[in-house]
C-alpha cells in the first residue's frame, strides 16, 4: 500500500469514528473506549494469570487499560484525532506496514477481565487491524481473574473459565448459565476432555463456516452467533456443514436459531368439534374463496413410530388412533406407518413419507423429536407434529393430552373406596405434566377422604414399585393408564389390593389417540392449522388437550357404589364443561408453601411446569442421578428438571 492509498484509508477510519462518536453522544451512551482500571476500581480480585500470547477476537477488544489515550480513540477504536497530527501519523505509517510484505507482526498487550479485553500497549495497532476487518488479532494477555461469588455475571464467567481452560478458545460466547457445558457435550467432548490442536482446529473451521452462512439469518433479540451454532450442532453435527446443500443448510439455520428464545404456546383444548364440516361463522367471503382455492380437499399423513406396534404399548395406543382417524375420515385422508427401529434412519424415514407424498407427519415418541427439527427444516412445505410437551421449536408442533385430569376423578375412587385410608400412586418419570396428575390425584382423594395419604413410588427409579407399596401396606394403587380406550387388564389403572395380594380393578384411565388425530387432521382440512400459525407466528405451539376432547378418559368399574359412580360423572362433567379446576383450591406443597389459596385458577404452563408435591404426599421427586439407565434419555427430554441435568456428548466431532 502506498503513503497516498494510506492517509485516505485514515481519513475514512476518521470519519467512522465522527459518525460513530455523534451517534453515542446523540444516544446518551458512552463515545470512547471502556477503562479497566475504571472497572476494577473498588472490586475483589482473586489473581491475575498470563495467558501468553493467542489471537485474541477484535469484537471482544472493548477498551483500555488506562485513561491515558482513550480520547483519541471511539468506542470501536477508530481514530478521532485529525490526519495531520503526530498520532495520525504514526496510524498511517502502521496502515501501511500492514499491507505490505512486512506486515504488523508484534503483538499488542491485552488485559482480559470477564471476558472481554483492553489494551494496555498497540491501540493504533488494534486500530488498523479494526479498520480492515480482522477477525483478530495477536496479543500478549494477562487475565485478572474476579473473586467468586453468586453474581450471576460472575458465576456465568467461572464457568467460562471451566471452558476455557478445556477449549483454549475465547470464540464462544453465551449469556446463560449452563450452555458451555452443553456445547462441549454437543460438540462430542468428554465433560473434563482437554481439546487437542487438531479438535479445536476443526471446531473452530467449522464455527467459522457457520457464521459465515449464519450471517444472511436474521436472528431473534438476545441471540448470538454462539447461541445460534449451539442450537443447530444440538440437531445437526458439524461434519453435515460440508454435507448439506445451501438451500438446506440455510434452511436448517433459520429453523434452529428460531427456536433458541421461542415461547411455548400450550393450547388446551379441540376449539372446533370434529364432526364440523362447515365453515365456522364469521369467515368473510375472501376467506371462504381462499379455503376452496388453496385447503386441501384429500390429506395424506404419514406416522412415524420408534418401535413396531407388537413391542410397545405406546406405540400400539398411536397405531390405533391412526386407524381409527383413517376410517372416521374415510375419502378425505389416507395414512401410512413408518418403523424407525434400531436399525433404521431416522431421517431416512422422514424423507421417504415426503416422497411418498405425506403433507403431515406425526412422530409419535418424544425421541424423535431431533429428526422431526431436522425434517422440518428440510421439507418446510410439510407439517411435522411429535408426541411430546413443552417443546420449544416453533417449526415442530408438539401434542400430549391432560392426564392429570383423568387421576384427579382417579383419586375420588380411591379415596372413597379405601379401608385403609392409605393409598399408592406409581408414576413412571419426573417429566413435564406428571407431577400434576400425582397432585391431582392427592387432591382427588381427600375431596372425599380427609384422612387419605398417598405413597409415591417411580417406576423409572425401581424395578417393582407396585410389589413396594403393597408391602407398605396400601390397599388402594394408581398404576400406569392404558394407552388405548378398549378397557385394560389389571395392573393397569385404579386397583384395589384383596387381602389374598391380588389386584382389583377400580377403574381404567386411559388415551385414546384416535380422538386427536381425527379432530387434528380434520382441523387441516379446515384450515384451522394456517389460522394458528398467523396468530402465534413467534411461538411454538403446544397441543395439550383433555377429556373435552375425548382424548383421554376413564371408565369406572361396574362394581362401584351407585354413589361413587354417580360422583365421578358429575365431577366429570363439570371438568369437561370447564366449571371445575381440580387445582383452584387451597394447596400447599411438602415445604410448607401455600402454591394457591382456592382463588384462582392456575395457568395451564404452571400445571405443565409443576415440579413440586402436594403436603398429602409421602415421597420425592427422584434426583436424575437415582433413576434407571433406560428411563434417563426422556427425563433428558422432559424432565421437569432439564435444565439442571449435566449434559453428556452427542458423539465423537471428528
Amino acid at each position: 500500500m502506498s503513503r497516498t492509498e494510506a492517509v485516505e484509508a485514515y481519513r475514512t477510519a476518521h470519519k467512522k469514528a465522527l459518525k460513530t462518536y455523534r451517534e453515542d453522544v446523540d444516544r446518551g451512551r458512552w463515545p470512547y473506549p471502556q477503562v479497566l482500571d475504571d472497572l476494577l476500581d473498588g472490586k475483589s480480585v482473586a489473581g491475575r494469570v498470563e495467558l501468553g500470547v493467542m489471537n485474541v477476537p477484535t469484537d471482544r477488544i472493548v477498551g483500555t487499560v488506562s485513561a491515558g489515550r482513550r480520547s483519541v480513540f471511539s468506542r470501536d477504536f477508530m481514530p478521532l484525532a485529525e490526519p495531520n497530527t503526530e498520532f495520525g501519523s504514526k496510524w498511517i505509517s502502521l496502515c501501511e506496514a500492514h499491507l505490505d510484505d512486512e506486515g504488523i507482526r508484534d503483538p499488542i498487550r491485552c488485559y482480559e477481565y470477564y471476558g472481554e479485553f483492553y489494551v494496555q500497549e498497540g491501540n493504533k495497532r488494534l486500530s488498523v487491524m479494526r479498520y480492515f476487518d480482522a477477525p483478530s488479532v495477536p496479543a500478549s494477555v494477562l487475565r485478572i481473574v474476579p473473586a467468586y461469588s453468586d453474581d450471576p455475571k460472575t458465576r456465568l464467567y467461572y464457568e467460562f473459565l471451566e471452558f476455557y481452560h478445556l477449549s483454549r478458545t475465547y470464540v464462544f460466547r453465551f449469556a446463560k448459565p449452563g450452555q458451555y457445558r452443553k456445547l462441549v457435550a454437543a460438540l462430542g467432548f468428554e465433560p473434563d476432555e482437554v481439546w487437542t490442536e487438531e479438535q479445536r482446529r476443526h471446531v473452530l473451521s467449522a464455527y467459522t463456516r457457520f457464521a459465515e452462512s449464519a450471517a444472511r439469518v436474521k436472528f431473534p433479540e438476545g441471540v448470538g452467533m454462539s447461541d445460534a451454532f449451539l442450537a443447530w450442532i444440538s440437531v445437526y453435527s458439524i461434519n453435515d456443514l460440508g454435507k448439506l446443500s445451501p438451500e438446506t443448510l440455510l434452511a436448517s439455520l433459520n429453523a434452529s436459531v428460531t427456536d433458541v428464545e421461542a415461547d411455548v404456546t400450550v393450547t388446551t383444548e379441540a376449539d372446533k368439534p370434529a364432526a364440523a364440516e362447515a365453515e365456522p361463522a364469521g369467515k368473510t367471503l375472501l376467506a371462504r374463496l381462499y379455503n376452496a382455492m388453496f385447503l386441501p380437499t384429500q390429506l395424506s399423513a404419514a406416522f412415524i413410530h420408534e418401535y413396531a406396534p407388537e413391542d410397545s404399548n405406546w406405540v400400539r395406543g398411536h397405531e390405533q388412533g391412526r386407524l381409527f382417524a383413517d376410517r372416521e375420515l374415510a375419502g378425505k385422508i389416507t395414512t401410512q406407518a413408518y418403523i424407525a427401529d434400531a436399525g433404521t434412519d431416522a431421517d431416512a424415514l422422514f424423507d421417504r413419507a415426503v416422497t411418498d407424498g405425506a403433507q403431515v407427519i406425526f412422530a409419535t415418541t418424544p425421541t424423535l423429536i431431533d429428526a422431526c427439527r431436522r425434517a422440518a427444516a428440510a421439507h418446510p412445505n410439510v407439517k411435522i407434529l411429535n408426541c411430546s410437551v413443552a417443546m420449544p421449536y416453533p417449526g415442530v408442533r408438539t401434542y400430549y393430552s391432560r392426564i392429570y385430569e383423568t387421576k384427579f376423578l382417579a383419586g375420588v375412587i380411591a379415596g372413597a373406596c379405601s379401608h385403609s385410608d392409605r393409598l399408592g400412586y406409581v408414576a413412571a418419570a419426573p417429566i413435564f405434566g406428571v407431577p400434576a396428575s400425582i397432585n391431582a390425584f392427592a387432591l382427588g382423594a381427600r375431596l372425599v377422604n380427609p384422612r387419605a395419604v398417598v405413597k409415591l413410588r417411580w417406576s423409572c427409579a425401581e424395578s417393582d414399585p407396585l410389589a413396594s407399596l403393597i408391602k407398605d401396606g396400601v390397599d388402594v394403587v394408581s398404576n400406569h393408564e392404558w394407552f388405548a380406550p378398549e378397557a385394560p387388564q389389571p395392573p393397569y389403572g385404579l386397583i384395589r389390593i384383596k387381602p389374598d395380594g391380588t389386584p382389583e380393578p377400580l377403574a381404567a384411565t386411559f388415551w385414546n389417540w384416535g380422538a386427536f388425530y381425527q379432530k387434528l387432521l380434520n382441523d387441516l382440512l379446515l384450515g384451522h392449522w394456517e389460522d394458528e400459525s398467523a396468530n402465534r407466528s413467534a411461538a411454538a405451539i403446544n397441543y395439550w388437550w383433555g377429556m373435552q376432547s375425548g382424548v383421554i378418559g376413564i371408565t369406572p368399574s361396574e362394581k362401584l357404589p351407585e354413589g361413587v359412580r354417580a360422583l365421578v360423572e358429575a365431577l366429570k362433567n363439570s371438568i369437561v364443561e370447564g366449571r371445575l379446576d381440580p387445582f383452584r383450591r387451597v394447596m400447599s406443597d411438602q415445604e410448607g408453601i401455600v402454591r394457591n389459596d382456592g382463588n384462582r385458577w392456575l395457568s395451564p404452563n404452571e400445571i405443565l411446569r409443576m415440579d413440586w408435591l402436594s403436603d398429602t404426599i409421602e415421597g420425592a421427586i427422584p434426583q436424575f442421578s437415582e433413576i434407571l439407565p433406560m428411563a434417563q434419555s426422556i427425563v433428558r427430554l422432559l424432565g421437569v428438571y432439564r435444565e439442571t441435568i449435566p449434559p453428556v456428548k452427542d458423539g465423537p466431532i471428528l
